[in-house]
């Protein structure tokens, strides 16, 4: 294969940034509250407190669909992690993860304005998990799941689903699934090549993987292969977990075996979301005009400089690099769009609507170095929103 010629050349230069000013920048959190309704006047604190809040909740106890009228519940998204599995960082706890989650709750307000409160538990037990966040349902609309560790997150999230008549979603699953298909219709289109004809490779095996592997084969690309730390996931293998074993059943069409280096000869795609690296002789063993997301951070699989040299497309999950694919362009929108129509849960639908709106704002911008918009595009999440709410309705979820 004759190497591309073409660089990948930064979007962002962040070697500026110094750690005096990421530390500045975290002083004292990175969210407040904000009142809608002024408090100056003792009739200002007769209305908004006491007596004249005693009508609100005295109406509310008589019918509580009013709670959604009157409180901030029905706007308001609870952000709900273990801290067992931060991006980059591993298990650090709860403690240490509050910043991420800050980080997050901020992104709701900037992107959807969406109001949400990051809550950190002290516990990784799934049990103690559900029942938390089930006891604290009347605090909150919908349910943003992160940073919890595998095949835990699984359970955790089907259960809280179950039990809850509101949106549900891991973002680590179904973010990244939804923006990994977003820009991977986004490279077919430019090459001119239809998705569900592609051989794809998706080299990790946690929330982020299984859940890219479902959606994939949900949207109809039937030749996908999972690599785990061990590699091929097949049926073959006697070593897997229940959810790699049922991922064996679904993937691998052709009935590989083996090593990474023998899922990529001739694959057309390789996602990585597993934080190992890879060499890049095994990107030039792919297919000609190859697609490569290296989505780790913050070190991706492969560089982009090095897999552009096999490579014709290449995306990171990195902001100092063209091609970001970042979950930003998916939750904000997706839970908006729940909320605006009342949607009791997320449906595949719905995700799948989501993902053709990211691509659909590029329209005639859609190029090789950019396959998906700017995670700081405004016009992503109200067309997300949108198409979510469409979804949902058409889905009777609403």
């Amino acid at each position: 294969m004759t190497p591309l010629t073409k660089p990948i050349n930064k979007a962002v230069d962040l070697s500026a940034v110094t750690e005096r000013e990421i530390f500045l920048g975290h002083v004292g959190g990175k969210l407040s509250v904000e009142l809608t309704a002024p408090l100056e006047t003792q009739r200002d604190l007769s209305i908004a407190y006491t007596p004249g809040v005693a009508q609100v909740s005295r109406a509310i106890a008589q019918d509580g669909a009013l709670a959604k009228q009157y409180t901030w519940t029905d706007r308001l998204v609870a952000v709900v992690t273990d801290g067992s599995a931060v991006l980059g960082l591993g298990d650090i706890g709860p403690l240490a993860s509050l910043p991420v989650m800050e980080g997050k709750a901020a992104l709701f307000k900037r992107f959807a304005g969406l109001n949400s409160v990051p809550i950190v538990l002290d516990t990784t037990d799934a049990d103690e998990i559900v029942e938390t966040i089930v006891r604290l349902r009347h605090s909150f609309g919908a349910v943003n799941l992160e940073d919890i560790s595998a095949p835990r997150c699984f359970e955790i999230e089907r259960r809280v689903v179950e039990a809850l008549d509101c949106p549900v979603m891991h973002d680590d699953q179904h973010g990244t699934a939804i923006v990994v298909l977003a820009a991977l219709n986004g490279a077919a289109r430019v090459q001119g090549r239809d998705t569900q004809g592609l051989k794809v490779v998706i080299s990790g095996a946690g929330a982020a993987g299984v859940a890219c592997a479902n959606f994939l084969l949900t949207a109809g690309i039937s030749d996908v292969i999972v690599l785990d730390s061990r590699g091929v996931v097949s049926s073959d293998r006697t070593d897997l977990n229940t959810v790699k074993a049922q991922l064996a059943v679904r993937t691998n069409p052709r009935g590989v075996t083996g090593t990474t280096a023998d899922a990529l000869v001739g694959a057309d795609v390789f996602i990585g979301v597993s934080a190992g690296q890879i060499d890049e002789s095994l990107i030039a063993s792919m297919a000609s005009d190859s697609i490569v997301f290296a989505l780790s951070n913050p070190d991706p699989e492969i560089l982009p400089d090095r897999a552009a040299q096999y490579a014709a497309i290449v995306a990171t999950g990195r902001s100092d690099f063209q091609n970001q694919i970042n979950n930003v362009l998916a939750f904000p929108g997706v839970f908006k769009g729940a909320l605006d129509v009342g949607a009791r849960r997320i449906t595949d639908g719905m995700k799948l609507a989501a993902a053709e709106a990211i691509l659909s704002v590029l329209g005639d911008e859609l190029a090789t170095d950019k396959i998906v918009p700017s995670p700081l595009d405004p016009r992503v999440a109200p067309a997300v929103a949108a198409a979510v709410g469409a979804a949902a309705q058409a889905d009777g979820v609403a």
